[in-house]
């Protein structure tokens, strides 16, 4: 016999609610039902970032550092770093030296005496923040400011950050100085936004982006030093009905039976002893894709000895 020659098999959204709908013996049949799916696919996804690291959720980045920036945002669906180095360059992509970060605890960055000393940066803190920004403007600008301005006019500072991003119109601002009503030291055009210029009253919005404190402050004239970093990011939303998932085919047998036992939760009349077969499903699935969805790569732990004299 023949094979078909191919291995494209996947499932779409409408595909894989009405599987789940028929695993809790139940039918796909109105437009809420597939919502109330399609959120619960959602909420899924957001577990299994809690679950721990999804291989093919991990992409490189990099940051191009400026002198005397201490704070780098990092794109909104980071969930966190996993490793990072400051690479230096000479003008030349051949010459590159790779400098690896130490990452430190928040309480460790709050006690470094002084967080603006120049150096090449060798310790970061990473700050998860929620990624949000206030609906409601904390202040307004006092002044007009430029496109390449770093003192901002406030008519107040009262509730804002002493270090973080604002949002003033589409430009995303950066600071670490509040001195009185200004902001001193602002690095404009943050997070792919483009620095502009910006009216008298203004308002200014408090943006919470999750961002990297390095220390030592770059100092090296000419951006040649880089934050390079992998990241593992938020799993892509589910579609509209006509998407495949943002999971590889070995985890669609996880996602299906997650599905099924998300919704037999919600659904009216699911015997509970199914709820339980669903769960246990669900657990073993999730475990079958996890234990196969890790490096293979071998680990060498090398003890470290250390000595006291007195």
């Amino acid at each position: 016999m023949t094979t078909t020659g191919t291995a494209t098999f996947n499932l779409d959204m409408n595909d894989l609610i009405e599987e789940a709908f028929e695993r809790c013996g139940k039918q796909l049949r109105t437009g809420y039902d597939f919502r109330t799916a399609r959120r619960s696919v959602n909420i899924m996804t957001l577990e299994w970032a809690n679950r721990g690291i999804n291989l093919w959720t991990i992409d490189q980045g990099q940051i191009v550092m400026n002198t005397g920036q201490a704070i780098y945002p990092l794109p909104l669906d980071t969930i966190d770093l996993l490793d990072s180095v400051t690479r230096q360059y000479n003008g030349q992509n051949t010459n590159q030296i790779d400098i690896n970060l130490s990452r430190i605890s928040e309480s460790t960055y709050s006690t470094i005496p002084n967080k603006n000393a120049y150096g090449r940066p060798i310790q970061m803190w990473v700050n998860r923040q929620s990624g949000n920004v206030n609906s409601v403007p904390s202040t307004t600008l006092s002044a007009a400011i430029g496109a390449t301005d770093t003192t901002i006019n406030l008519t107040s500072t009262v509730g804002l950050p002493t270090t973080g991003f604002v949002n003033i119109d589409n430009e995303i601002i950066g600071y670490q100085n509040i001195v009185g009503n200004q902001i001193l030291n602002a690095w404009r055009g943050q997070a792919g936004s483009t620095a502009a210029s910006h009216s008298n009253g203004a308002s200014v919005y408090i943006n919470y982006l999750p961002c990297v404190n390095v220390w030592p402050t770059p100092n090296n004239p000419g951006n040649q030093y880089t934050l390079v970093y992998y990241r593992m990011r938020r799993v892509q939303d589910a579609g509209s009905g006509v998407y495949n998932e943002d999971i590889p085919f070995r985890f669609i047998p996880a996602m299906t039976a997650g599905l099924s036992y998300h919704l037999s939760m919600k659904l009216e009349d699911v015997d509970p002893n199914r709820i339980t077969m669903l769960q246990a499903e669900y657990e073993k699935q999730f475990q079958l894709a996890a234990d196969e969805d890790r490096e293979k790569a071998s680990i060498r732990f090398v003890p470290r000895n250390l000595f006291y004299s007195r």
